[in-house]
């Protein structure tokens, strides 16, 4: 059902595609022949009743439908009337039904099944600018919204308990711009003061229960879109060939959650909030990319096992990388990165394991940010490329460099920083069990391990033998530094197949 939904759900966006003015003119049957060209387009079939009456032309009982290719979903939307009334300045104004269905309906696992979902607004103004190949639109709606309706399974409706959901933005406003030459090039972006989220589920058949209830607010997004003429919507290939793209940023100031149920007969209760963030993604034929971030995360979670919440908070998180996907035998850059900056958690938390307050609670960071090339030797969105891989046992593709541009763990009073440079030869898997042999030269440095070793000795986490063990291996692959309990360590491997630490050979 998931991937239905997510394509389903472009023939919802291609109702919000509005746009910045022109100063060209557009008619009324311009505006609605490129919205039948773009749905088709994008895989749905369309259909409706025209009819015009002065300066407005109505489109009633229009039926927008799409059959999910290798898929037994389908997606159906029904809106009874729209309008599109020309202005007499150029300008088109669309008028859409404060409400209407859609309807996804397939078979999941030999059961099938049909949800209703309702679109809302309240008070949405569109107005359609510009010329035929160069279309610009406007929106505000003080509501935008969507709410789930009847759940049917195997013919049976479920009853009105069983799950809700409902998503609704307020004080929207946008405006995008949908070019067609070569290409259909489509750049959006949109603000909104809030965004209300509401799930409800119970479980007919025994007594687990979740509610989840949260906001976001100051929202905006900004993106575009590259389509080709012949984009085959039905052809996952398309979305990975040519000069199809999308790149995407989305922003909110700040946002909560709150999370409530039972389970097992056992009530729990979550809590999240947060000072904003962002989620920025892109994606064209020759790479993925995504970057997420969010500032002041705080998490408390409540259980019936323990009396006391657990509580959590987090300065930043981070995560971002930057993969290829192209097949080719020429090397390919990627990037990967993430931090988890400032980790603090309650006392109450600490005594569980620390009831003496041994260890140094102050606040924890890991981050780690690396790059490298790669050979993609595989086409991933073709499926006999995929099975003949899988029949063969080769590799999907080829690592040739890794650079580690920065490393940092900190936590419980010690700190590990450090540094590599690696290639790698492929060419070469005996060497170090199957893995392609490297070639490089790995810095570190270790601050506070000695002390952390005598605490974790004096709380009972650690035995003598074992602390005696693990400095032997500091010792061997260290040398001291010139602070007090500080370590370096020089790893390098070379080309033949030593490692050496500090200029000592260890293979």
């Amino acid at each position: 059902m998931s991937v239905f939904l997510r394509r389903s759900s472009g023939a919802v966006l291609a109702y919000a595609v509005i746009t910045q003015g022109a100063l060209a003119d557009v008619t009324a049957q311009q505006v609605w022949d490129d919205w039948q060209a773009y749905l088709s387009q994008m895989g749905y079939t369309v259909s409706a009743e025209q009819s015009a009456s002065g300066n407005v032309t109505t489109i009633s009982d229009m039926v927008v439908a799409m059959t999910v290719p290798d898929s037994d979903g389908t997606f159906q939307m029904t809106v009874p009337q729209m309008t599109l009334t020309e202005n007499g300045d150029g300008t088109v104004s669309v008028g859409l039904p404060e409400n209407f269905p859609m309807t996804i309906s397939g078979e999941e696992e030999g059961d099938a099944f049909s949800v209703d979902i309702e679109y809302y607004h309240t008070g949405l103004e569109m107005i359609v600018s510009g010329e035929p190949d160069d279309m610009t639109y406007d929106y505000t709606a003080p509501t935008l919204g969507v709410k789930l309706g009847n759940l049917t399974v195997d013919g049976d409706t479920a009853p009105d308990d069983l799950l809700d959901l409902a998503l609704e933005m307020t004080n929207l406003a946008g405006n995008s711009r949908m070019k067609i030459g070569e290409n259909r090039e489509v750049d959006q972006k949109f603000t909104a003061d809030g965004l209300t989220y509401d799930l409800v589920f119970n479980d007919p058949e025994g007594s687990d229960d979740g509610k989840i209830d949260g906001s976001m607010n100051d929202l905006t997004f900004e993106g575009s879109s590259v389509f080709p003429s012949d984009f085959d919507a039905a052809d996952p290939q398309s979305f990975f060939q040519g000069d199809t793209s999308f790149s995407g940023l989305f922003t909110y100031g700040s946002g909560q959650t709150a999370i409530a149920g039972t389970s097992e007969g056992e009530a729990f209760s979550m809590g999240s909030e947060s000072q904003g963030g962002r989620f920025g993604a892109s994606l064209d034929e020759q790479r993925l990319a995504y970057d997420i971030e969010q500032n002041s995360a705080k998490l408390a979670v409540t259980t019936a096992e323990l009396p006391f919440p657990i509580e959590i908070a987090m300065a930043k998180t981070g995560l971002s990388f930057e993969f290829p996907l192209k097949q080719s035998e020429e090397e390919q850059p990627f990037g990967f990165a993430m931090n988890l900056t400032d980790f603090t958690m309650s006392d109450v938390l600490w005594s569980i394991f620390d009831p003496a307050g041994s260890l140094p609670r102050d606040p924890a960071t890991v981050a780690l940010d690396a790059t490298g090339t790669a050979k993609i030797l595989t086409n991933f969105f073709d499926p006999a490329s995929i099975e003949a891989m899988e029949a063969s046992g080769e590799a999907p593709g080829e690592l040739n460099s890794l650079k580690i541009n920065d490393l940092l763990v900190s936590l419980v009073g010690a700190k590990l920083t450090g540094d590599a440079d690696f290639t790698f030869d492929n060419s070469n898997t005996e060497e170090f069990d199957g893995m392609p042999a490297p070639a490089g030269v790995a810095n570190l440095q270790l601050v506070g391990a000695n002390a952390l070793i005598d605490k974790l000795i004096g709380m009972g986490l650690l035995q003598e033998s074992d602390a005696m063990g693990a400095r032997m291996m500091m010792g061997l692959m260290a040398v001291p530094g010139d602070e007090p309990d500080t370590l370096n360590s020089k790893i390098e491997f070379t080309e033949d197949g030593q490692i050496l630490a500090n200029g000592q050979r260890i293979k």
